[in-house]
């Protein structure tokens, strides 16, 4: 039996697809430790993980304190979350020993923890896959047209931070990409390489084990006896960026008068009250068990997160994605280039030109195909299965140096 420490602070797209890892890892023998926030703490300790917090609301504070309107802002926000995530790691974790840490590829300042806790690492990668080079390619197109005078104070804050990095925790940070990507020895990707982006480019140290879909672990009050027999459309714009109350309406002005039955989840920051009168065909809440309800679902329209996007093409629904920001236009362009749904652009969007697309997909067989087609070759990739057996292979490899 090895300890494994687990970070990740992310949202619950982050964090969804680590749960039947930690679940499996647990049943086979593993000890797991798992520091995150404390909305997730039920979630995890179901699997039978410790959990150990950080302030979820100073992380935030610090992240979004970077920076929004570019990328290097949004990788000094990573950097700021460092002295919220770190020394509350250490000090939780003071006289413990783990064998092996896996972190998020993003948020949870893996790459630096592994480092100074000098242990193997293994990186938990929820979003697209990115190599140096491509992440340095991406980057120097977003930087090559910010005006010098607004891109310098930004360089020279991550310096500034990079260095106070080096003086606090004795860590060098030597680009960009160590502080957005958290490269480790390995890393797992929940997708498959068909669906990644030049997915043949990556080399061997990229485990890509298609979506891990499990049970959430999370008490649901949806009553699904309301749609078992029913035919629906799925609409969700994700967890965090979702307060979209002129979307929805115009979700409601352009279903309300049609024979389709409509499950929407507005989020938790959302009021039903502020979407007006509800059509009898509407059933909408501030939570739906997404896993479960897009087992009945016949066509998905969502904001095209990764998570969202691998669940709905799992399950073979067809989608309409209409991305709002981060990797999402990507993710779109996806699904749009393997023929399993139409992208389209909040700012033009309208009640007629909605619900003109959701009759071209659900009137095109060919998109029910494809998505049936990808969410089989994600169900024969393994999942959290294969996650677990990579795991034991790198641990293996490990042992092997040892000798």
């Amino acid at each position: 039996m090895a300890r494994v420490l687990f970070i990740n602070a992310g949202s619950e797209g982050h964090v969804n697809p680590t749960i039947g890892v930690v679940q499996e890892l647990i049943s086979r023998g593993e000890e797991v430790v798992y520091f995150t926030i404390e909305d997730f703490r039920e979630r995890i300790e179901k699997t039978g993980a410790t959990v150990r917090t950080f302030d979820g609301q100073k992380f935030i504070k610090a992240f979004v304190s970077g920076g929004r309107n570019y990328l290097l802002e949004r990788i000094n926000g990573l950097l700021l979350t460092a002295d919220i995530v770190i020394p509350s790691v250490l000090e939780q974790t003071e006289g413990e020993y783990f064998d092996y840490i896996i972190h998020d590829s993003m948020f949870g300042c893996g790459y630096l923890l592994a480092q100074i806790l000098k242990i193997p690492s293994i990186n938990s990668c929820t979003t697209f896959a990115q190599t140096e080079a491509s992440f340095n390619k991406m980057f120097e197109q977003l930087s090559h047209n910010i005006p010098t005078e607004v891109y310098e104070p930004i360089s020279n804050k991550f310096q500034r931070l990079t260095e106070m990095v080096k003086e606090k925790y004795d860590v060098e940070i030597h680009s960009p990409y160590e502080v957005f990507c958290n490269p480790a020895p390995i890393t797992i990707v929940y997708t498959t390489r068909d669906f990644q982006p030049f997915g043949q480019s990556f080399d061997q140290t990229y485990k890509f084990v298609g979506p891990s879909i499990s049970s959430r672990l999370k008490k649901e009050n949806f009553d699904l006896t309301l749609i078992k027999d029913k035919s629906l459309i799925y609409i969700s714009l994700g967890t965090v960026f979702n307060q979209f109350v002129d979307f929805y309406k115009l979700c409601i002005e352009a279903f309300g008068n049609t024979d389709h039955t409509i499950v929407m989840s507005i989020g938790e920051k959302v009021k039903i009250t502020e979407l007006g009168e509800i059509p009898g065909n509407f059933i909408v809440e501030n939570y739906i068990p997404q896993t479960e309800v897009l087992k009945y679902t016949k066509l998905f329209i969502t904001h095209g997160g990764m998570n969202s996007t691998l669940e709905g093409l799992y399950y073979g629904v067809p989608l309409i994605v209409i991305p709002l920001s981060a990797d999402q236009p990507i993710i779109a362009q996806q699904v749009s280039d393997i023929g399993a749904g139409v992208k389209l652009h909040m700012q033009s969007l309208t009640p007629h030109n909605l619900i003109e697309t959701v009759e071209y997909v659900l009137s095109n067989p060919s998109f029910k195909e494809n998505a049936i087609n990808i969410g089989e070759s994600f169900r024969k990739s393994g999942g959290y299965h294969k996650t677990v057996d990579e795991i034991f292979e790198f641990k293996s490899q490990l042992e092997l140096k040892d000798i």
